[in-house]
């Protein structure tokens, strides 16, 4: 499962953010600082027609999709780490999380309080970074004085240990963020039990006004795409209204489409949201498709069958025997399982085999 820990100013399209996505009211929105005073956390399906498709045809007993955790946590401001506003101290709430998202405002409203006093989605990204980055840096001195006085004895765990997070040390210190640090595979394997905050992925949620979301970006999201260009980072931009998206949540999924199609807009921020974080963390997704239940499972791209297996429990990957496999194409061209197998599309996997995004599998295994 998909988790994604929501961050930002105060006033910047959080709160309503999360309760557009999750369509909740749990999240309270309100038109001054620090209104979320505890984590919220929200589960979202993921969007995919697929789903719907296989169970047309399978006409199964309940239909499963993948779900994406969102969890929205107070705004930050500037010196939180000092203990401004609320302080960090929620930030120990999205540390599990596989990625960031960074709400970030770029629309100018009279009505709207700006916790700084101006609308400037550069200086917003860089008050947040150096507070993550502030954050990241009392757990590594914590860890890092620990470490000191261990390989002083001679233990080698922590001589070896010790360069790393000496780089890490220099690289917060400094305020930015080890995403930018240039680390190793070995050297992230070794700070990842510390779970840091600017070591993970960030998406840059762009709360934009509704014109810009069908016309021309305004100045404030080119603003932010080149500040973000410029620092090297690899993220992506994701533009929405967070005014759009609560009338969404309110509707059908046939108003849905057809509300949209007046605005001119192809997908709702949610759907585009939930397919940059997986194109981000390098997610894909498989489905099982039987009379009980059909469902989608979520993995990485790469994993192989027992791999993918043991998302669904940890047996099916230690008893792994083959996978029965049919492309989603021909599952569906074909109806079904039996069709699939008398036209010979259903291939037996072995272990080595690489899943690919829509397989539609069967696994065999013993334990």
């Amino acid at each position: 499962m998909l988790s994604l820990g929501i961050v930002g100013l105060p006033n910047v399209g959080k709160s309503s953010l999360f309760n557009a996505l999750t369509s909740s009211s749990s999240a309270a929105a309100a038109n001054y600082p620090f209104c979320t005073v505890d984590p919220n956390v929200g589960m979202v399906e993921v969007p995919d027609s697929r789903l719907a498709a296989l169970a047309e045809i399978v006409q199964p007993k309940k239909t499963v999709p993948a779900v994406v955790q969102f969890m929205d946590i107070a705004g930050l401001v500037k010196g939180a780490a000092q203990g401004e506003g609320l302080g960090n101290k929620f930030l120990a709430n999205i540390r599990e999380t596989d990625a960031i998202v960074h709400v970030v405002r770029c629309f100018e409203d009279p009505d709207v309080t700006h916790v700084m006093g101006s609308v400037n989605p550069v200086r917003d990204r860089e008050v947040i970074e150096f507070e993550l980055a502030l954050s990241d840096l009392g757990s590594v001195e914590k860890r890092l004085d620990k470490t000191q006085r261990a390989a002083r004895t001679g233990d080698k765990d922590a001589q070896a240990e010790l360069p790393t997070l000496e780089i890490a040390n220099k690289t917060l210190s400094e305020g930015k963020s080890l995403r930018e640090a240039a680390l190793t595979p070995a050297q992230r394997l070794l700070l990842a039990p510390l779970q840091l905050l600017t070591m993970k992925p960030v998406l840059y949620a762009a709360n934009v006004t509704d014109a810009e979301l069908s016309g021309e970006e305004g100045a404030h999201v080119k603003a932010l795409r080149e500040a973000i260009a410029s620092s090297g980072e690899a993220a992506e931009v994701v533009t929405f209204s967070a005014k759009i998206e609560a009338e969404l949540s309110e509707l059908s999924p046939d108003e849905r489409r057809e509300f949209l199609a007046s605005l001119g807009i192809e997908s709702a921020g949610l759907d585009r949201l939930i397919r940059a974080g997986y194109h981000l963390l390098g997610l894909q997704t498989y489905f099982t498709a039987g009379e009980q239940e059909v469902r989608a499972w979520t993995i990485h791209t790469g994993d192989t069958a027992p791999k993918a297996a043991g998302v669904i429990h940890t047996d099916f990957e230690r008893g792994f025997i083959r996978a029965e496999t049919v492309g989603f194409d021909d599952f569906v061209s074909l109806r079904g399982w039996k069709e699939a197998r008398e036209k010979g599309s259903v291939r037996s996997e072995g272990k080595e085999y690489v899943v690919k995004d829509g397989d539609v599998m069967l696994f065999r295994f013993n334990v």
